[in-house]
């Protein structure tokens, strides 16, 4: 078995010097402890984690809580970026449940998890609160919790400049079909109306219709339910790239066009509607990086608690100009 003495002889380093680059300690420059790294994973080197965990009394385990996360995109890319940011940093990851009788907080300590990432929040808040209540570490992906960090996009700032966006092509009238009341959707919301505000636009009460997150008849139905409306939208947001999917396809299907007669914003930037032979316009909102900033605050949280502070750190979208909204004569 390939020791840290071993690995130490072979970089010609310390004992001392290679266990702070193996725990990405500070007191070791960023080129040599690379350089160790590759050494350890070249000779087969594997920590012994029972020892380093009766030592420090901490693991190097994050859990994730989840809540139908493989089947969504966004989240999906959300966790290839914590998988490999984690296993830069060394640390694994448990995905927690809370079947078998156990709690999320009981799964977690089972697996001896030293701190937990909410990527998902299941609809069901009161399976959360044994985690809320631990003192655990926790940083979540865009639900914001008391004495949690967040990390989340600017959701207000994102619709603004949809509507912008629509504004300067010469769009006035503009509908939002928005998901799932939440702080996600009340923060687009308030953007949205912002947005308009700015811009000089009136919106219409029926020109905000409320629907679900990535179900594409509910959005069809509302598109529907918009054009038949004396003074129709001439474009409309959609809370997801899925539901614009949707909406489109009921354009079509109402003997319209996209741009030429409606046109049609998404959200999220997901890869396959840059495929279509129409790219849609969206907001992009940067899943990996979320991910990757997600990792660094966690492990921040867990290797100095005295320090750390809980906050909200936004993470920049951009705007993905594809050829579904069209300029106004």
């Amino acid at each position: 078995m390939v020791t840290i003495r071993m690995v130490a002889e072979q970089c010609g380093l310390s004992i001392a010097a290679v266990s702070r680059a193996l725990n990405n300690r500070p007191g070791i420059s960023r080129e040599r402890a690379e350089m160790v790294r590759r050494v350890a994973r070249e000779m087969g080197y594997q920590p012994n984690e029972a020892a380093r965990l009766l030592k420090t009394n901490r693991s190097k385990n994050i859990g994730i809580l989840y809540y139908n996360l493989f089947t969504h995109e966004f989240f999906s890319e959300v966790l290839e970026s914590i998988q490999q940011e984690a296993a830069e940093h060394g640390y694994e990851i448990t995905f927690l449940q809370n079947n078998a009788g156990m709690t999320y907080y009981e799964h977690a300590m089972r697996r001896q998890c030293a701190g937990v990432l909410l990527v998902q929040i299941p609809y069901d808040k009161s399976s959360m609160q044994s985690i809320f209540d631990s003192g655990m570490p926790l940083v979540s992906i865009e639900y914001e919790q008391p004495g949690c960090t967040v990390i989340r996009n600017d959701n207000v700032q994102a619709m603004e400049v949809l509507v912008r966006h629509a504004h300067s092509l010469g769009h006035e009238r503009i509908a939002f079909i928005h998901g799932e009341l939440s702080t996600v959707t009340s923060q687009r919301l308030a953007g949205f109306h912002r947005g308009c505000r700015e811009c000089g636009i009136s919106v219409p009460p029926e020109f905000v219709v409320a629907r679900h997150f990535r179900q594409v008849q509910p959005a069809a139905d509302a598109v529907k339910q918009l054009l038949t409306l004396p003074h129709p939208p001439t474009c409309v947001i959609f809370p997801d790239d899925i539901c614009a999917l949707g909406g489109m396809q009921a354009i079509e299907r109402s003997g319209l066009h996209v741009p030429q007669d409606v046109s049609v914003m998404g959200f999220g930037g997901i890869s396959v509607v840059q495929l279509m032979n129409t790219p849609l316009t969206t907001y992009h909102q940067n899943p990996r990086e979320m991910g990757r900033l997600a990792v660094q605050e966690i492990i921040s949280a867990i290797e100095d608690p005295k320090c750390y502070v809980p906050h909200t750190a936004i993470v920049d979208g951009m705007l993905m100009d594809g050829d579904t909204v069209s300029a106004l004569k």
